[in-house]
C-alpha cells in the first residue's frame, strides 16, 4: 500500500523523480532460530519484513508496526543493526525510489505466534531456518546475516 504522503508527493512531481525515502527492515528471529520472512507480492521475492516510515513516525515503533500489519506477529525491537541504502528502484507502477534503510533486529513479543498475510502486500509468510532460507537475493541474505551476527553496534558502510 502506498502511504498517502508518497502518493502527495507523486502528483507533484510525478513518477520518474527519484523519491529518497526512510525506511525500515524488520529481521524478527525467534527463540529457535528461525527468521519471519514474508513473500512480496510485487515481484514474488522472499524478503525480511520491511515498509516506510509515516511522517513524524519513530523508527522502532514503525519497523513493529509493518510487522504487524504484514503478519499479525507482534514484536520487541531489540537494536538498531545496520543503516543502509537500497539501490534505486522502479516499482510496478512506474515509480522510482530509493531508500535509506534502518534494519531492526527484533524478536516475537509472545513466543509461538503464527504470522498470517494481513495484507496484499504479502502472498505467503513465515519462519524459516537460517540455514534453510527461501531463494532470496544476495542482498537480503546479508541484511540477514548482519542481525544473526549480533554486533553492539549498528553496521554502515564506512566513507570512501
Amino acid at each position: 500500500m502506498i502511504p498517502d504522503f508518497v502518493s502527495d508527493l507523486r502528483k507533484a512531481v510525478g513518477p520518474d523523480c527519484l523519491l529518497w525515502l526512510p525506511g525500515v527492515v524488520g529481521v524478527v528471529l525467534d527463540e529457535h532460530g528461525q527468521v519471519l520472512l514474508q513473500r512480496r507480492s510485487a515481484a514474488g521475492l522472499w524478503t525480511p519484513l520491511s515498509g516506510i516510515l509515516e511522517p513524524g513516525e519513530a523508527p522502532a515503533a514503525g519497523v513493529a508496526r509493518e510487522v504487524a500489519e504484514e503478519t499479525g506477529v507482534r514484536v520487541v525491537v531489540e537494536r538498531l543493526a545496520a543503516v543502509t541504502s537500497s539501490p534505486p528502484v522502479r516499482h510496478g507502477n512506474g515509480d522510482r525510489a530509493q531508500y535509506l534503510e534502518l534494519v531492526f533486529a527484533c524478536r516475537p513479543a509472545d513466543p509461538g505466534q503464527e504470522p498470517r498475510v494481513c495484507d496484499d502486500e504479502s502472498v505467503e509468510v513465515g519462519w524459516f531456518a537460517l540455514d534453510a532460507l527461501p531463494p532470496m537475493s544476495e542482498r537480503m541474505r546479508e541484511l540477514i546475516g548482519l542481525v544473526e551476527k549480533d554486533e553492539p553496534q549498528a553496521w554502515f558502510a564506512p566513507s570512501p
